[in-house]
Parts: C-alpha cells; structure tokens; sequence
C-alpha cells in the first residue's frame, strides 16, 4: 500500500511513497537538518509550508509564516547567516517583492545553508503573472538547480545546502507548477 502525504514525509528510515514535488522538498530539507523556515504561502508553493506546519511537532526547526516574501528571505537570511540551515519558498511573483533582499545575499554571504524554492507559473494557472524566475539566480550571481520531478528536488535541495555552504551563497531551487504538483 502506498500513503501519501505528511506521513511520509515525517516517517523515520527509508522507505518507498508517492509524494508531490513540494512534499519531497520538505522531506530532504527536513534530513538535511533545516532549523529555520520562513515562507509566504502562494500556490504552486504553498504545500512546503503547509507541509513543514504538518511535520513540525516531530522535528527540531522552526517555521513561520511571513508577512510577505522580503520578511521570509530576510529571516532566512539572518539564520543562514549565524550559521543555520534555513529555507524560504515563494513563487516567481514573490521574488519580486524579495528582489532587493536576493540580490544583496550573494555578496554579503551565508555560513549556514540557505535554500530559496521559487516556483513559476507557466501559463498563471494560479498567479496574476507568468513569469521566469531563472534570470533571477543568473543576475545576482547565485546557484540554480531545477528539478523535474519529486525525485530529483529531494536529491537537488539536499545538494543545494552543501552547495550553499560550500560557497557562502544561497542556492536558488527553480521549479514550475507542473513539477510542484
């Protein structure tokens, strides 16, 4: 029998399930030891924090809900910054309003892991635009990884950390709505 959902992403050990790609994203952050998450809801991303909300009790991070995506990066920003592993999520339009804060991490560094999960919305299934959010990472000097399926955004966010850690940068993960969902 497969489960899907939270439970597989808070069970303990490996095992075998059919999870969304945001769940994935959540599971790896999760045993790459995330302590800070700070996202603004808004779909194709809102299950990340809808799942880490889910999983909290039984893990040692912790998780809030911004005021908008500036607030969220920012705190993640202060956590990687002390050293901590955080993550923020948001889609494509949100990285608008987290711009001025993304483009000044890449030379004013992290010491913690530090993920940033940006999602667009081809065709804006559920934004008031469409936009690509790659040029983003290209311009601000940051890492780009860009999973196509649940698999590869759990190996891809679990390399992002070391990545982001190996070169004192937030590494960005760029997904779209038909890989989150």
């Amino acid at each position: 029998m497969v489960v899907m959902g939270a439970a597989d992403v808070a069970r303990e050990g490996p095992a075998t399930a059919f999870v969304m790609c945001n769940e994935a994203i959540v599971r790896a952050a999760v045993e790459a030891d995330v302590k800070m998450v700070s996202a603004y809801p808004g779909s194709p991303t809102t299950e990340i924090l809808d799942t880490f909300s889910e999983v909290a009790p039984g893990f040692d991070y912790q998780m809030e809900i911004s005021v908008n995506e500036k607030v969220a990066i920012e705190t993640c920003a202060g956590a990687a910054m002390a050293g901590l592993r955080s993550m923020t999520s948001m889609k494509s339009v949100g990285l608008n309003v987290a711009s001025d804060s993304f483009f000044s991490l890449s030379y004013t560094g992290v010491k913690g892991g530090m993920v940033v999960v940006v999602a667009d919305d081809p065709q804006a299934h559920s934004s008031q635009t469409e936009q690509d959010g790659r040029p983003y990472a290209e311009n601000a000097y940051i890492p780009m990884l860009e999973p196509s399926d649940p698999t590869e955004a759990f190996d891809m966010v679990t390399r992002a950390f070391d990545i982001s850690e190996e070169f004192g940068v937030p590494v960005m993960i760029r997904t779209s709505t038909r890989v989150n969902h």
